[in-house]
């Protein structure tokens, strides 16, 4: 046995009391009256053992009174399996608040029973300890250690919220709180569910700190999730399908039969179907979507599902713009076969520009450029080009037949791109199309239909790197590139190893080939635009800047807040970082003045905890080993005695307390009802 506080033993000196008023107060006679002595002698010697006995039973309740109240100061402990280590005690508890904690418990949410979990831990210590309480939103002061009663009035400010954060996180947050407590032993508490995809912290090796894990479980583990949902095509147009494919899944152990889907768009609510979805399993559904108008649309994805229900509706916005624009760089003339194509093509806005007179700022507003057998590329251009390409924009390079190899390579050679090397008077047809890609992926409705595919009497022979990462589209039937793709960061280089010109290339005279090619290359995009981003991951948001002079700064306005994310602007574009300021999913627009709508997001909650998936408390034992101690209980059962037990061993001073008083209770007794 053991001892908090030894120093109060010195107390025990106070037996003396109750010995010396024995030795006195006992000792006073007293006249007794007779009036027969024959007895008296008898009399004498039977009320004098009485008295001895009476005298004796109080003295031994009052010393044994004093020796427990003593005790209860002291405070008496057995240690358990280890040595109990004395001092102030620093405790950071963790609060697991992330939405799969809003399922429930047998009687109450999952959330409810930490906190009231938590309460037990902080009650099972001393007024004098310090205590962290934190949860997955890491807030400012949620990073400090408070009094107990700070403590417990913070945990009843606990509410759910959309982050999650990883365990191994969670531990490294307590360790820095508890480095700058002043207490002499630390110790961290995570009270979660211990979902799996969050468990990671079994590496957790500082024997500094004592790790305790408390695991909650829901009663019923079902859940109906809306995972993402993607466009078909990377540019919606105006007058035509534009298929949305959804992505539903079931993450519980029983079959989904009749699942409701439905979708709000355009100012309407419409049903998208029924679906069956088999156990842990998922389908895929799609939804048509017709716009007639360009501008932004926004749109909203529900399931009904319960208890579980932070992930049944998804966010998507998607914008519609009234005109592709499509610049083609001339050397001399216009081509008139790339006039007819794209100008054919009513949503296409077509423009033409001399190579003499290139005017580089309007280039960021096409969606195309094309460079129609240039013989040579300067070197601002070149640099005006790839910083086209690398922010989203399409490039189409036809070379002329009598180009500046020099130039050409610098060019190529920056993106990187495979380079000429150069011209072969040579006939030559194109044996092989790329139907898997994009580009002439769908086009065809019988791909293996013999297609009359272009034929050149000159290219450009291309050197082959495999680092420069060419995908060839079109190929002559000796296996060399006619027309080749690049992924340059956000955007797409197409290369052509012949002229458009007519003298070297019937490219123009295939139709089937030539006019689908230039509308897909319109349309593609090399990084789409998200439709949505996902809180706590997409913390960092892309926009358009077109602004200028004066002073410039962004909003962002949702349906119930408005605020001012930092911001950066690098170039053309404005870089907002919105970590921690959206809370909510949903709708926020971008302006600069009130009523200038200039981007719209969407924002959805984080599907990470969509998966119930958890260690029950077996499972979680044999996951952490030796690095943790799990502590499990009862719903209805009280944690506090049983953290003390582990903190401070068996607890004594409650029984010291309780005996003290039974003692004094019985020298009372003895006193008042022994005469």
């Amino acid at each position: 046995m053991q001892f908090v506080y030894p120093a109060f033993l010195f107390a025990l000196a106070a037996l003396a009391i109750p010995i010396i008023i024995h030795l006195f107060y006992f000792r006073r006679f007293r006249k007794v009256y007779f009036t027969n002595v024959r007895f008296l002698k008898e009399v004498k010697e039977d009320t004098s053992a009485r008295s001895k006995l009476r005298n004796l039973l109080v003295l031994l309740a009052r010393c044994l009174a004093v020796i427990f109240l003593v005790l209860a100061f002291v405070q008496p402990f057995i240690p358990q399996d280890a040595e109990v280590k004395q001092g102030r005690k620093g405790v950071s508890i963790f609060i697991d608040n992330s939405f799969s904690m809003s399922a429930l418990s047998e009687d109450v949410p999952l959330l409810e029973k930490a906190k009231q979990r938590a309460r037990e831990v902080v009650n099972a210590y001393g007024v004098e300890d310090e205590f962290q309480i934190l949860t997955n939103d890491f807030e400012g002061r949620h990073q400090r250690m408070v009094s107990q009663e700070d403590a417990l009035a913070l945990i009843d400010e606990i509410a759910i919220s959309p982050a999650v954060r990883d365990l191994s996180k969670v531990v490294t947050r307590q360790k820095q709180a508890l480095s700058t407590s002043s207490a002499d032993i630390p110790s961290s508490y995570i009270i979660s569910d211990f979902q799996r995809n969050i468990t990671d912290i079994q590496d957790f090796r500082d024997t500094s700190i004592q790790l305790n894990l408390i695991p909650l479980q829901a009663v019923q583990e079902r859940n109906i999730a809306i995972d993402s949902a993607w466009f078909e095509a990377p540019v919606q147009m105006i007058g035509q399908n534009n298929p949305l494919l959804v992505r539903v899944s079931n993450l519980s152990d029983e079959d989904a039969d009749n699942l409701r889907i439905s979708i709000n768009y355009d100012g309407q609510t419409k049903p998208v179907g029924a679906a069956a979805i088999p156990a842990r399993s998922f389908v895929v559904d799609t939804v048509n979507l017709i716009v007639q108008n360009p501008g932004w649309y926004q749109g909203e994805l529900a399931v009904t599902d319960y208890p579980v229900q932070f992930d049944d509706k998804y966010f998507f916005t998607f914008k519609v713009a009234d005109k592709i624009n499509v610049l083609v760089i001339n050397e001399d003339q216009a081509n008139r076969y790339l006039e007819a194509a794209l100008g054919g093509i009513s949503f296409f806005n077509m423009t033409n520009a001399s190579s003499r007179n290139i005017d580089y700022s309007v280039f960021a507003d096409n969606q195309l450029l094309i460079l129609n057998e240039l013989t040579s590329i300067s070197s601002g251009l070149a640099s005006e080009l790839q910083q086209f390409v690398g922010n989203g924009g399409n490039l189409l390079i036809f070379p002329a037949r009598n180009i500046n190899l020099e130039t050409y390579r610098s060019f190529l050679s920056g993106f990187p791109a495979n380079e000429f090397i150069g011209w072969e008077d040579q006939a030559r047809e194109v044996g092989q199309i790329n139907t898997e890609e994009f580009i002439f992926n769908d086009v065809f409705e019988n791909r293996s239909a013999n297609l009359k595919l272009p034929a050149t009497t000159g290219n450009y022979r291309q050197s082959s790197f495999g680092a420069r990462k060419e995908e060839v589209l079109l190929s002559y039937r000796d296996g060399n590139s006619f027309l080749s793709k690049y992924q340059i960061d956000k955007g797409f280089l197409y290369v052509c190893a012949a002229p458009l010109n007519e003298d070297y290339n019937n490219l123009v005279r295939n139709a089937e080939i030539f006019v689908p090619m230039l509308y897909k290359m319109a349309l593609s995009s090399g990084k789409r635009k998200p439709i949505q981003y996902t809180l706590g991951k997409d913390d960092l948001i892309e926009s358009d800047h077109k602004a200028t002079g004066g002073e410039i700064v962004y909003k962002l306005k949702g349906a119930e807040e408005e605020f001012i994310p930092e911001q950066r602007i690098v170039g053309s574009k404005v870089y907002l970082n919105i970590q921690n300021d959206v809370k909510e999913a949903g709708f926020y627009t971008l302006f600069l003045k009130e009523g200038e709508q200039l981007d719209q997001f969407a924002f959805n909650y984080d599907r990470k905890e969509s998966v119930l998936d958890y260690y029950n408390p077996s499972d979680l034992r044999t996951y952490v080993g030796p690095v943790a101690s799990v502590i499990t209980a009862a719903d209805n059962d009280v944690l506090t005695a049983r953290i003390e037990e582990r903190s401070q061993g068996v607890v004594l001073w409650r029984w010291c307390l309780i005996l003290a008083l039974l003692f004094l209770a019985a020298e009372i007794l003895l006193l008042r009802f022994w005469k």
